[in-house]
């Protein structure tokens, strides 16, 4: 397969143009000269030379790279860092729809971008030619212009929407987004499923293994042109932030020696030697680490230097002049409380002019979108006094109007400091002097971890503004067994590689089905980039098998004996120890329903191992005269046969996996009646053995296409099993947020009462994802997630119409977290509402309440949009 990945420039033209510097033009052939003219020619009647045209400044080289393919007709995958002007690829594309006269769509992984580049396609084209589709939105879904997240375009291909019939270009905003585990997966079907005359611009991080992601779009798409980019348009320089202790200031110190050197400053490197011993002096923990101590002691008891304070290390940037400054910390409470303890120390950065501001600005954003009752539960006041102070907190514990305002503060160097979790680092238009983290590792769910050097790269990358800052700065602060070389190792990687999260689902299966035969679906799935990568590795394995299977081939070749089969009587050996060994071993920690069941398990295996010694000791190459010799290439041909065995197993589960995943879950929504399978005739050599020709999609499969939950199957059983039948609108929300809810650590799963009947549907519910869960271990699948009843109760009071005071009452979750989960929420409410015709009993009646459940969830703070 041809690799067409172009990078910034093309050799033979850069060094032609090398060659023609400082030539003057009558210096020149005449056929350079005429070559140059065509040349200049050309470009002006271009496209590019247009677009370009309406900009108030000049393209890189990497864009112009990117925009000429783009315009010859490739699709263009773009990886460059932060900050460096990738969206200017995405523009062009819009542009040169717009002179086609066909459509263009720009998808993003969250509402918050698409909002963002809605308003900026609105400031450039007019309202009537720019669309909005997301889960909770839809403006002017028709026009040539549309800008929606990744899982509205998904949906669309699976439906067949006529609106695709004029689409040219799909911009994917943050392709590298598809190795999120939970969200990814819908990067590729979009990949895979777009028409084909469709054009795709991918714009990534600097991941370091884009040209393998390039090439799978080109055997996908066809052709593709990869442009890199890995200069930051602003320099960046990295910091660490050390301090004595309480009653001295914090100090500052590059990382590096220079800014072109890989070495650590020396002084940091002292100061920091010169903190540890300070550390002991005062713990008394010098040289007092006695025998017999365990790591784990030596280490707790380890003095640690003096971490400085939140406050403190802003009140440090705030002097050196290097704010505004976002300060990341892998903490929503972490966020909230820095906001508050810079408040109490008596920090204020904005002068009351840029306090004035800030209140009409709020002020403006806030009326006629939120009710009292609301702003008082959300402490607006209190947000409102920090902000005029210059700080705010960012996470998505906050509702989205508030962290809408605080990015519009920020872009207007209103707010001088942002304490935020690293999910700012995800796309959105938030530019700053400085970056602070706060610590090298995080906290993933399970433990903590340490950053990967990609996280790093995404969070410092927000550091220096294009056009105002000559530098941007990174700063680490000191903290708990934080050492330099660790800073250090993870500023100075190539970023981190994109592997493929895609896994077929059961609503997957059915759309698939619906629109293609079972060999087609299949056959789609070997094109996703995660069936690539495994085809990818599988070569590798292909080669040692290759190697192990000739090296078989030469010790069976040394080991020929006239007396028998020399392959034969190894088997028997080997059988023999797997049985000794291996099997006796499970068999004791097998768990049985007797002791009679146990014992004769064990005769069962003392009968077969006496069988194979009986065979070993009859076997006729026993009695070779040359038995020594042959053993001593028979060793090596068993050993060489067990790494066989294990290379081809590791092959075999590569190639093809992800078609096997497929096959199971169709073989399980055939036993459940959502597809009937259409046998192969006899004469059909292409089918596959034990597979049927085809799959039908029965009405239960029609309303499984409709659920795109990541608990479809449970769902789709719930439905079909009469749970939702006859309950009211408050009481189908209620039982519906189970399907979205997931509980912060911690969390139970449930409610602290349920509703009216609903803990009897609760019991029937959990019945059915049991069941669905050990159908899903039988065939090796992955285990659906938990049901989580968490907040029955919330959605239930909600739906009933009370307050954002009272629904909140006496439970620890956020309004941002009430919000997002609502709006969830309604959007799966929405696709229950479309199943009821295909439901046996009541079905319209069950679609009827979805859709009053959805409008009793969907108002007030739920309804907003935050597209004006």
């Amino acid at each position: 397969m041809a690799r067409r990945h172009r990078h910034r420039h093309d050799r033979a033209t850069e060094n032609t143009e090398q060659a023609n510097v400082g030539l003057r033009s009558e210096d020149r052939s005449p056929a350079a000269r005429y070559q140059a003219f065509r040349e200049r020619q050309k470009h002006v009647a271009s496209a590019a030379h247009r677009f370009a045209q309406t900009l108030d400044f000049s393209l890189d080289d990497f864009q112009l790279d990117a925009i000429n393919a783009l315009e010859s007709g490739d699709n263009v995958i773009v990886a460059a860092p932060t900050g460096a002007g990738k969206t200017i690829v995405a523009d062009f594309a819009v542009f040169l729809a717009q002179e086609q006269n066909v459509k263009a769509f720009y998808t993003t992984p969250i509402k918050a971008l698409s909002n963002q580049k809605y308003h900026d396609l609105v400031e450039l084209y007019g309202q009537d030619r720019v669309g909005l589709l997301t889960g909770d939105t839809s403006i002017n879904s028709e026009a040539d212009i549309v800008v929606m997240t990744t899982e509205v375009l998904r949906n669309m291909l699976y439906e067949q929407s006529t609106t695709l019939t004029a689409l040219r270009y799909v911009v994917l905003d943050e392709v590298h987004y598809l190795a999120d585990r939970f969200r990814g997966p819908v990067w590729e079907e979009v990949i895979i499923h777009l028409p084909r005359q469709v054009r795709v611009v991918g714009l990534s991080a600097t991941v370091s293994n884009v040209e393998d992601f390039s090439a799978w779009i080109e055997s996908t798409r066809g052709d593709t042109a990869l442009v890199v980019s890995e200069r930051r348009p602003v320099p960046l320089e990295q910091h660490v932030m050390v301090q004595r202790d309480e009653r001295h200031e914090p100090e500052i110190y590059d990382l590096y020696r220079s800014a072109t050197s890989a070495q650590l400053n020396p002084d940091l490197v002292s100061r920091m030697s010169e903190l540890d011993r300070m550390a002991e002096r005062r713990s008394g923990t010098h040289g007092s680490h006695g025998r017999g101590r365990g790591r784990m002691d030596r280490r707790e008891s380890r003095a640690q230097r003096y971490t400085p304070k939140r406050w403190a290390v802003v009140d440090e940037l705030h002097y050196l002049d290097l704010l505004p400054g976002i300060y990341f910390i892998f903490s929503r409470n972490g966020c909230d409380m820095a906001v508050q303890q810079c408040i109490n120390a008596g920090l204020e950065l904005t002068t009351p002019e840029e306090a004035r501001r800030i209140r009409q600005i709020v002020d403006e954003m806030v009326d006629g979108q939120l009710t009292r009752d609301e702003l008082r539960t959300l402490h607006f006041a209190n947000f409102r006094f920090a902000l005029e102070e210059g700080f705010a907190p960012h996470h998505a514990g906050m509702i989205a109007l508030f962290r809408q305002i605080v990015e519009r503060l920020f872009e207007l160097s209103l707010v001088k400091v942002v304490f935020a979790t690293e999910t700012l680092a995800l796309g959105i238009n938030m530019p700053a002097r400085c970056v602070v983290v706060e610590k090298l590792d995080k906290f993933n769910g399970t433990g903590h971890v340490p950053l990967t050097p990609g996280e790093f790269t995404q969070l410092t990358g927000r550091a220096g503004r294009r056009g105002i800052d000559s530098i941007g700065h990174a700063v680490v602060v000191d903290h708990r067994d934080f050492q330099a070389a660790t800073a250090a190792a993870l500023s100075s990687k190539r970023v981190y590689p994109l592997h493929s999260s895609f896994r077929p689902t059961f609503n997957m299966a059915v759309n698939l089905l619906d629109s293609s035969d079972y060999r087609t679906a299949r056959a789609t799935l070997d094109h996703s980039f995660a069936q690539w990568e495994a085809n990818e590795s599988a070569e590798t394995l292909e080669s040692q098998i290759t190697t192990l299977t000739a090296a078989l081939d030469g010790y069976e070749r040394a080991f020929v004996c006239d007396r028998g089969d020399f392959r034969d009587f190894l088997q028997v050996r080997m059988q023999l120890t797997d049985l000794e060994r291996g099997e006796r071993k499970a068999l004791k920690h097998r768990n049985f329903h007797s002791e009679q069941e146990r014992s004769q398990a064990f005769r069962d295996l003392d009968r077969r191992i006496a069988e194979l010694r009986e065979r070993d000791r009859e076997h006729p190459c026993r009695s070779c005269p040359d038995l020594a010799q042959h053993m001593r290439w028979g060793h090596r041909w068993m050993r060489e046969s067990r790494e066989l065995e294990r290379v081809r197993h590791r092959y075999d589960s590569r190639t093809g996996s992800v078609a096997r995943r497929f096959d199971a879950i169709c073989t399980i929504l055939e036993d459940l009646g959502y597809l009937e399978g259409v046998p192969a005739p006899l004469s059909d050599a292409r089918s596959l053995p034990g597979r049927p020709a085809d799959y039908v999609l029965t009405e239960r499969g029609q309303l499984l296409r409709r659920l795109y939950s990541e608990l479809d199957l449970v769902l789709a059983q719930c439905l079909v099993n009469g749970l939702f039948v006859d309950l009211k609108p408050a009481e189908v929300a209620a039982l519906c947020s189970a399907f979205v809810y997931e509980s912060r650590r911690g969390g139970s799963g449930e409610p602290r009462r349920y509703p009216g009947r609903l803990e009897q549907v609760a019991v029937q519910a959990k019945r059915i994802w049991s069941r669905i869960n050990a159908i899903c271990e039988d065939a090796g699948l992955d285990a659906p997630r938990q049901l989580d009843f968490g907040m029955v109760d919330i959605t239930y009071e909600w739906a009933k119409g009370s307050d954002l005071s009272v629904v909140l009452q006496n439970n620890d979750m956020t309004g941002g977290d009430f919000v997002r989960t609502c709006k969830r929420l309604a959007d799966i409410l929405g696709q229950v509402a479309q199943t009821g015709p295909y439901l046996d009993v009541d079905g319209e009646d069950v679609a009827a309440t979805a859709r009053q459940a959805a409008d009793l969830v969907n108002r007030g703070i739920v309804a907003y949009s935050g597209v004006d």
